[in-house]
């Protein structure tokens, strides 16, 4: 048997701006962005190279939800974005203004800096070492 997580769903407040967000300062690419009818989209963006998970950037479709926007794990890091050149993506994304909440450290797996998204959600910067224990570059 062989599975896989396909999308992680990414609540946001519009389209457009997470577009703006994860593409320009975060360097992804738009895979898909179709219209579903009634103001929704299926906008599926992920980081150069990714061959296996992608995010679903799903806009708030009630107060519910909108809620949740910027807090979905309740002010832990949310999302491990793996690279194979911690410094490249740090620097570059530094110079666009991504804001980093924890400085750059190393850590027993690998070299690691917390960062924000557009709407506070936090995500690991991390270049796994050989004693992460997770899947890896």
């Amino acid at each position: 048997m062989q599975q896989r997580i396909a999308h992680i769903a990414l609540v946001v407040k519009e389209y457009d701006e997470a577009i703006q967000f994860y593409t320009e300062k975060l360097g992804f690419t738009l895979i898909e962005d179709t219209p579903q009818g009634d103001g929704k989209r299926w906008v599926i963006v992920a980081p150069p190279g990714a061959r296996e998970c992608s995010l679903l950037l799903a806009k708030a479709a009630n107060e519910q939800q909108a809620s949740s926007i910027g807090n979905q794990t309740g002010g832990r890091v949310f999302l491990f974005l793996f690279t194979d050149d911690f410094w490249r993506d740090y620097n570059t994304m530094v110079a666009r203004q991504v804001h980093f909440i924890r400085p750059p450290k190393q850590e027993p797996y690998g070299m690691v800096a917390v960062f924000e998204d557009l709407y506070g959600n936090q995500w690991d910067l991390l270049e796994p070492n050989k004693n992460n224990k997770g899947l890896y570059i």
